[in-house]
């Protein structure tokens, strides 16, 4: 089983009954087989971004808790390649949670995203590759 990485816009539209992804989200959950891997950083928009109810953001961290995420430990060296990454594509531009799914794609395999952004159409990773968006 294929693994693929989501970014925060499916996550939001999870958790979020009214964000206008929430039954995409849902569905796309519900339909995934293999794990759903993200970075620290991409918890961290998603976090923010439900700012509007604290218990939201409790359910959202105790849903990865029960297994919903694995995270991708990024290391010290993957700094180099996130600033190399960001430099590429000051155009989009990148930002950091962005850099941090194609980091974790290079180290991982990982070919399958799901985001609701169109910058992945743009971004390519180290072999000059595009991701697949698997959730749009």
């Amino acid at each position: 089983m294929q693994s693929t990485l989501v970014d925060a816009g499916p996550l939001i539209a999870l958790f979020d009954k009214s964000d206008s992804y929430h039954t995409r989200a849902v569905c796309f959950l519900k339909q995934s087989q293999g794990f759903l891997i993200t970075t620290w950083p991409v918890i961290a928009e998603v976090s923010h971004m439900l700012d509007f109810s604290t218990k939201t953001q409790i359910n959202f961290l105790k849903w990865i808790n029960r297994g919903g995420l694995q995270i991708f430990d990024l290391e010290f060296y993957h700094l180099i390649r996130m600033i190399e990454l960001s430099e590429k594509f000051t155009d989009v531009p990148m930002d950091l949670a962005d850099a941090t799914l194609i980091v974790a794609s290079e180290a991982k395999g990982i070919t399958k995203i799901a985001s609701i952004d169109s910058d992945f159409y743009v971004y390519r990773d180290i072999r000059n590759k595009y991701l697949t968006n698997v959730f749009i």
